[in-house]
């Protein structure tokens, strides 16, 4: 079995670009992490990370292995909150439900400030990360307080707030033919085309579906089958990476790859493609927690401060 440290270094380099960076990341040696990378080496049989005189940088196959020990190291991080939930005496954890992209590039940063902030119940927090509609049906059935959610409608049985909008962006591989276009990709295109993407109820995927449909007056039937279906971001970026074919992903998610070179982002010449992102909330509930109202808080205080819109309050 995989040692979850060895997992977690590999993710880091997959984020990071190279051991080196990885290394610094994590507050460890360039020596542990190479220890750690050649060690999962050995266990999977295969090489992950190609060396040279230029650095390093994951293989196809180590890519491939960083987008499942994505995985099971968000797992294991939402496994040690609960966990951590459980320990604090008498205290009723925030139980948040978010979609991936939120849970993995913008709640951690929130949920470290609401902890500094002392307010009873924002040590104890309980996180389960699923795709958009997941989000919904657990906040619909009273077992989350409050959800993140990134898709273009919000249930209306539900209150809801928009904190902002995330811009979505068309990337391919480095070998893609799109990766070499002189000209600038347009929406007709684009809907013609196979995509890996996300599952049904991925607000990602319910948003591009949304935007083309509204710009090119089509129905959301008439768009082409994937080409592949994958269940979360990382796995999306790491096919794309490897060749299979072009994704629309959150920019949030693909920022590091397209400064690492291992993702392409295509312009698109006619859509501008962007999706709300929204806090969702049952209306059954006697009352939100107070450390619900301090994240929010917490996060309208950010985004405005960063210039990114109005948000909850």
């Amino acid at each position: 079995m995989a040692d979850l440290t060895a997992l977690r270094v590999l993710v880091a380099v997959d984020r990071d670009g190279s051991i080196s960076a990885a290394a610094r990341a994590l507050g460890l040696s360039q020596q542990a992490v190479s220890q750690r990378v050649r060690g999962l080496e050995r266990e999977v049989g295969a090489r992950l990370v190609a060396r040279s005189t230029r650095g390093s940088a994951l293989t196809e196959t180590g890519r491939l292995v960083a987008a499942w020990a994505g995985e099971v190291v968000d797992a294991a991080t939402r496994f040690d909150v609960a966990v951590e939930a459980l320990r604090a005496p008498g205290a009723t954890p925030l139980r948040v439900a978010a979609s991936l992209t939120v849970a993995e590039y913008l709640l951690p940063a929130w949920l470290v400030r609401l902890r500094a902030a002392g307010v009873p119940g924002g040590d104890a927090v309980e996180l389960t990360a699923v795709n958009s509609a997941g989000v919904v049906e657990l906040v619909r059935a009273g077992s989350h307080d409050v959800g993140f959610v990134e898709t273009p409608h919000p249930p209306e049985d539900l209150r809801r707030r928009t904190l902002g909008h995330d811009e979505l962006v068309v990337v391919v591989g480095p070998d893609h033919a799109w990766a070499r276009r002189a000209t600038p990709l347009t929406s007709a295109e684009l809907a013609a085309t196979p995509l890996v993407t996300r599952e049904p109820g991925s607000g990602t995927r319910a948003a591009l579906e949304a935007a083309l449909a509204r710009h090119l007056a089509i129905e959301v039937a008439d768009l082409p089958r994937p080409l592949a279906q994958l269940p979360t971001t990382a796995a999306v970026r790491a096919t794309v990476a490897a060749g299979a074919g072009p994704a629309v992903l959150s920019l949030l998610a693909v920022r590091d790859a397209l400064a690492a070179g291992s993702l392409r982002r295509v312009p698109l010449a006619d859509l501008r493609l962007t999706r709300p992102l929204s806090v969702v909330w049952s209306p059954t509930l006697p009352r939100v927690p107070d450390a619900a109202r301090a994240l929010l808080e917490i996060i309208a205080a950010e985004r405005t401060r960063t210039g990114e819109g109005r948000t909850m309050g």
